[in-house]
């Protein structure tokens, strides 16, 4: 197999055709985040998006999107805010990962969510999960009525809270789409305002997510494009979503509710609400994501496995990368809160690395986002 590294401009618009034609398994998408105007979305606020062209003996053999390599890593394009990742492929044919990894020009591939159709890659997987998927082909009536007979207790307290939410402050509506932004402007100040109570980085405060979003949300009501959902109890908002939208399937994205308001569970009347306005918007799949949230499993139709990991060969990357898993696993001898040191200092600095691909800001971002 040969690999050509070239820039997004560079693909043909044969190649493109490929790529999304390969993004549909069975005729059917996988997911928008598997798309190339996902990718390209990502290089227009990023400089460093490449793409790793596969050829082998019968042609064109795949794409892989990736950022060039950072401190000797090579991450999939948009991670780790990319809720699936991998190599979008022709069905027949045979990938060598380590290979790739190599011919990115580095010596380790770390992945979040790396979607794999045919078994994964036990050499690379650390853990596994599912990202849960609603199924909404025969309808939303039909999806509720199925959904209620397994898990009838959730679905009458839903309703119970719904009912308290009108009774209490006003009518419950949801609306999709956000022409103006001010649905969208509150999710961000609720979404910044939970990273910061929580200890976590406030990914809405990098310049390249701010521009990438707001470049999906404007591009709403295309084939692919971002999709504002909000929840109002009369004239007041409670909820809103951010997900993306290609072909017949909607991918929860990022989600926020008004914090006074949890009692109601607004985040789940949201869902609902999606759900039942699905089909006038010709969407027939909600994928959920990946993660163990435990609301997820009353709305599960079935999980799409996706891997997180790392692919190492011999090289510095590789190497430096093993060395911080010896130190964290010789700090398990050490008393629990300093034990834990290692693993939050590597795992944060890993996540800001993602995002912040030049020195200074990566500093200035760790610096920031650390809470010992």
């Amino acid at each position: 197999m040969q690999t050509r590294i070239v820039s997004i401009e560079d693909m043909s618009a044969s190649e493109i055709v490929l790529w999304n034609d390969w993004a549909c398994r069975n005729g059917q998408l996988v997911s928008p985040y598997l798309r190339f105007e996902f990718a390209e979305t990502i290089a227009r606020s990023r400089s460093d998006v490449r793409v790793a062209i596969l050829e082998d003996e019968n042609g064109l053999a795949g794409f892989f999107p990736h950022h060039a390599p950072c401190g000797g890593i090579v991450r999939p394009v948009g991670a780790p805010m990319s809720d699936y990742q991998g190599v979008v492929a022709r069905p027949d044919a045979r990938l060598d990962l380590a290979r790739i990894v190599r011919d990115c020009g580095t010596s380790a591939l770390v992945f979040d969510n790396w979607y794999c159709p045919k078994g994964g890659m036990p050499r690379a997987r650390k853990e596994r999960d599912g990202s849960v998927m609603v199924d909404l082909t025969d309808g939303a009536d039909a999806y509720f009525q199925a959904q209620r007979a397994l898990h009838k207790d959730h679905f009458k307290k839903t309703a119970r809270r719904q009912r308290a939410a009108e009774r209490d402050i006003g009518p419950v509506r949801v609306v999709l789409g956000d022409p103006k932004g001010d649905a969208f402007a509150q999710l961000q100040a609720w979404k910044s305002e939970q990273y910061t109570t929580t200890g976590k980085l406030d990914v809405f405060s990098i310049g390249w997510v701010q521009d990438v979003l707001e470049n999906l949300r404007r591009r709403e009501g295309q084939e692919f494009s971002g999709l504002t959902a909000s929840l109002w109890f009369g004239d007041r908002l409670a909820a809103v979503e951010f997900g993306l939208v290609a072909g017949d399937i909607y991918h929860s994205w990022f989600p926020a509710y008004d914090p006074e308001l949890s009692k109601y569970s607004p985040g789940l009347l949201l869902l609902h609400g999606l759900f039942e306005q699905a089909h006038e918007r010709g969407l027939s799949r909600i994928d959920l994501g990946r993660g163990g949230a435990h609301y997820k499993k009353y709305y599960a139709s079935y999980e799409v496995p996706l891997d997180q990991g790392r692919m190492l060969v011999p090289g510095l990357a590789s190497a430096g990368i093993k060395g911080w898993e010896m130190a964290e696993s010789l700090a398990g001898v050490m008393p629990e809160r300093l034990a834990n040191l290692p693993v939050r200092l590597r795992r944060r600095w890993s996540q800001v690395s993602a995002f912040q691909p030049r020195l200074a800001p990566r500093l200035a971002s760790f610096t920031a986002s650390i809470s010992l």
